[in-house]
């Protein structure tokens, strides 16, 4: 009777064994397929990161030639770029510390003059356009006796954003500090990888808590690979696709930014620095003629409101833009126009509140 129990237990395991190499083995060919892989894509964590190493892993390097792994923030910009080409005919170039520009930002500013540090994704980056033409260039361009300094990154969430801020931004002492906000970057608080793996942060007893750090080097990354079970992903990612649906992402979304800019602005004051945060519009933001605010915008300036935080409306400008005649960038990364326009949003908002003189 014993060994009976035995053989059936010992039946059922190789059976479970066999059922889950199975399983494992059919998860692996289809997610190998690239067109089933965009099929079942979605914007989770194990989408982005197979996506990845379908593209980038057997080679072990980042999305992009001018990026460079960075153990706490993921990937940063390559330091002393001159000249390289981006779409349009543009030329991106940076500094010895990374910074988009060839100009150099010491950690002292010169007497007299008020330093504006400005973070956000690749539309303060400045992505299709040259280094004189991003929002940052023109605003220090419509301000005398300012310096502005440029910490956008493409893909950049606002953890991220917050990281490079507690690191480097306060080694600047500004006197301001813009966050250029886009709801969009709300979705890359709750992601651990996107065009590379990267840090967040999770809500642990109401407080920020940082995981997924250091970040792991691509080529460690990509060895790794053939280790994890394609079954968990295929798992998770169907997981995952239920709780968007269900709202539950949406909702740790919401409470994980409000969580991340109140430390943002906690640090900026902490700097001796003020808050200025702006809302960029984009994705069809722009042209919308409703003079009723969007649902994304409230959120945004309730914050704001409730949280004391100087806030720009930049939407009105872009408009009025358009009444004179000028043809606007509805989708997409913006063009220089869009740039000019921004920065002349912000700098009026910035004079009228006084934050420059």
């Amino acid at each position: 009777m014993r060994a009976d129990k035995l053989r059936r237990g010992l039946s059922w395991t190789l059976y479970a064994l066999a059922l889950g190499l199975a399983f494992e083995g059919a998860s692996r060919i289809a997610l190998s397929n690239e067109a089933l892989l965009r099929r079942v894509s979605a914007n989770d964590d194990p989408s982005w990161r197979l996506r990845w190493i379908a593209r980038h892993g057997a080679a072990g390097r980042l999305q992009y030639e001018t990026d460079e792994w960075h153990p706490a923030r993921g990937w940063a910009l390559k330091a002393n770029l001159r000249d390289v080409p981006v779409p349009g005919g543009k030329a991106l170039s940076s500094n010895s510390k990374g910074v988009r520009g060839r100009r150099e930002h010491g950690d002292e500013k010169a007497a007299g003059t008020t330093r504006i540090l400005v973070l956000g994704d690749s539309f303060t980056f400045g992505e299709d356009v040259g280094d004189d033409e991003t929002y940052s260039h023109h605003l220090e361009r419509l301000l005398p006796g300012t310096e502005v300094i440029n910490l956008g990154v493409h893909g950049y969430g606002h953890d991220q954003m917050l990281i490079y801020l507690r690191e480097e931004g306060v080694r600047y002492r500004p006197d301001v500090v813009i966050l250029g906000f886009l709801t969009g970057d709300m979705e890359r608080n709750v992601l651990s990888f996107r065009d590379y793996a990267k840090p967040r942060f999770v809500l642990d007893g109401g407080k920020l808590a940082l995981r997924n750090s250091p970040v792991p080097p691509p080529a460690g990354l990509a060895a790794d690979e053939k280790w994890r079970s394609k079954f968990a992903d295929l798992l998770d990612m169907l997981w995952l696709r239920y709780r968007w649906k269900s709202g539950a992402i949406s909702e740790e979304t919401r409470q994980l930014t409000l969580a991340i800019l109140d430390e943002m602005k906690s640090t900026i004051e902490a700097a001796g620095a003020r808050p200025a945060f702006a809302y960029l519009p984009a994705y069809g933001e722009i042209d919308r003629t409703d003079p009723g605010m969007t649902g994304q915008e409230r959120f945004f300036f309730s914050y704001c409101r409730r949280s004391g935080i100087q806030s720009m409306y930049l939407r009105p400008f872009f408009l009025q833009k358009m009444k004179e005649g000028a043809s606007l960038k509805s989708y997409g990364h913006w063009g220089p126009l869009e740039h000019r326009v921004a920065a002349e949003g912000i700098r009026a908002y910035l004079v009228d509140k006084g934050l420059v003189r």
